[in-house]
């Protein structure tokens, strides 16, 4: 069975569109549970999650990431987690697509990425993320892993603010325990159109440079901080 998480911070516009959009895709009996955990958001997210009487399970938790999936894993049920942004959307029988691969000896993995934008530059990104390049992933796809297998990694590392997603799936690869699933996940391209294309995706690149070279989860944090959300 499988145990939906999605870590939120103010996603009021976003979390009714994906919520349906998750239980309108799958096989209802292969889904444990739907957890929202919710990182201080300061608009009406949980309100609006509450109203929508789904049986959703929401959980508070510290801001970040990586200490919101991880709370969602130790409060979850099912077998299998399934980590997924809340303005992404997986193809239909998304559900049955992880069990597949699961039964094939595929611990972990992702979906293949398309942008809800036409930009040629999202459109190659996206393409390129059919391919097993460690480059290509990003948490934007969404994650499935089994509980075994990311309890034994010990799950999201909380000291990083961002890039958490990348540091579990740089874990994932060294094990040989990943495997990109051929069918396409939708997501927002809303920080593209914020910052403008070049611009963020220059400044990704120069994060991902920065951890090649060794750079700490703090100095990649502040440069996010100074770059991309500005203080």
């Amino acid at each position: 069975m499988i145990s939906i998480i999605i870590p939120v911070l103010n996603e009021a516009k976003h979390i009714t569109e994906v919520l349906y959009h998750l239980i309108d895709n799958a096989s209802l009996n292969t889904i444990q549970e739907i957890i929202v955990v919710d990182g201080g958001s300061t608009d009406n997210t949980v309100s609006i999650i509450q109203a929508l009487g789904l049986n959703i399970k929401v959980l508070h938790s510290e801001k970040g990431r990586a200490k919101q999936m991880n709370l969602g894993a130790k409060a979850s049920k099912g077998d299998i987690l399934y980590f997924l942004h809340a303005d992404s959307f997986p193809p239909n029988r998304y559900d049955q697509l992880i069990l597949e691969e699961i039964k094939k000896g595929n611990n972990a993995g992702c979906f293949r990425l398309q942008f809800d934008s036409n930009h040629w530059w999202l459109r190659f990104t996206s393409w390129l993320t059919q391919f097993s390049w460690r480059a290509s992933r990003g948490g934007d796809q969404s994650q499935f892993i089994t509980k075994a297998l990311f309890n034994d990694i010990g799950g999201y590392d909380e000291n990083y603010i961002i890039y958490e997603d990348n540091i579990l799936i740089n874990e994932l690869y060294k094990r040989k325990e990943f495997v990109v699933i051929n069918h396409k996940l939708k997501t927002s391209a809303r920080l593209y159109q914020k910052h403008g294309v070049w611009t963020l995706q220059y400044h990704y690149l120069v994060i991902y440079i920065k951890k090649w070279f060794g750079a700490s989860a703090k100095d990649l944090h502040d440069y996010y901080l100074n770059n991309i959300c500005k203080r």
